[in-house]
């Protein structure tokens, strides 16, 4: 039986890593057959999974002597890390590895959807037709972005949007006004309704937690300046999908990019049909070469370090 089971994509060169030294059963499709995946834990002591692979309830009773759960990537959702604490196993986001990718993919999405429908017209060109008149957009350079929730990502994001000319506030009620991160960034802290009513664009990098269920409501979004840009690369679920639909359909919201949703694959009664200045990809923010090879080489090293003795400082235990 392996000592490390990994369930879902992991680089192949951190894969490979990790043979060196154990004995590595590497299914990327093996979540999907649960029945197999416990069969097999009994003597395995890591598991590595990124976001289909349910760590919780019976998971634990085929896996009695699991030390170390390897997350390929940071969202914790899928795992019940209070149990995983209760039973000393480790468990091991890939903190800082898929950063970049998430951010870029944010900014990106905000600079297509601030320029209006300029990128979305290649049909149009394509056919012959020369529309200008009705592609005018708007620039980044001088707007407010609010970003929400200030931690590695959110920190990113501000980065680059000040590379732009952007004003940057950032709303995050866990960072006390003292704190030594706002003079380093040169970020405004605000309380959330100023974020609400002052921003030309938002960014959410916050957990799904109870808290922040539907954060982003209907009344919420009533709050938004006329026009304001919405990007969702963060969780789904912290997003009232209705309610932004209705938004957008209505112009007052100016565009969206949403890489969450609150049930992924979207079901086919999902509220977007048709919706304009709307771009939706498939939960993709730290799908990059880059991140791959970061994340998993991450993740090898500390799923290592768990099963010789030593905790990495990222692990929670």
């Amino acid at each position: 039986m392996p000592d490390i089971i990994v369930s879902e994509f992991m680089q192949p060169s951190a894969v490979d890593e990790l043979r060196r030294d154990f004995d590595v059963l590497y299914d990327e499709t093996l979540y999907r057959r649960l029945d197999e995946l416990y069969a097999l834990g009994r003597d395995a002591r890591a598991i590595c999974i990124r976001n289909e692979t349910e760590i919780r309830g019976a998971f634990f009773d085929a896996f009695p002597n699991l030390k170390a759960v390897g997350r390929l990537g940071v969202g914790l959702d899928n795992i019940d890390v209070p149990a995983c604490k209760e039973r000393g196993i480790a468990v091991l986001p890939a903190t800082g590895a898929n950063e970049v990718s998430v951010a870029e993919l944010a900014i990106a999405g905000l600079m297509m959807l601030v320029r209006g429908p300029a990128y979305f017209a290649t049909p149009e060109v394509v056919a012959g037709r020369w529309p200008r008149g009705t592609l005018i957009g708007r620039e980044v350079s001088g707007k407010t972005l609010g970003i929400v929730g200030f931690g590695r990502i959110g920190r990113h994001v501000a980065r680059r949007a000040q590379g732009l000319d952007m004003t940057v506030t950032a709303a995050d009620p866990f960072l006390p006004d003292d704190h030594p991160v706002w003079a380093q960034t040169g970020v405004t802290k605000v309380p959330f309704d100023r974020l609400w009513e002052e921003s030309d664009a938002i960014t959410l990098h916050l957990p799904f937690t109870p808290d922040t269920h539907a954060m982003v409501n209907a009344g919420v979004i009533a709050r938004f300046k006329p026009g304001a840009i919405l990007v969702n690369v963060a969780r789904g679920g912290v997003v009232d999908e209705a309610a932004l639909a209705a938004a957008l359909r209505s112009g007052h919201v100016g565009g969206a990019l949403l890489d969450v949703f609150a049930t992924e694959p979207l079901p086919a009664d999902n509220p977007f049909h048709g919706v304009p200045n709307l771009i939706l990809t498939p939960h993709i923010g730290a799908t990059t070469d880059e991140a791959r090879i970061r994340t998993g080489h991450m993740i090898a090293d500390n799923v290592r370090a768990v099963l010789t003795g030593t905790i990495p400082d990222t692990a929670i235990i």
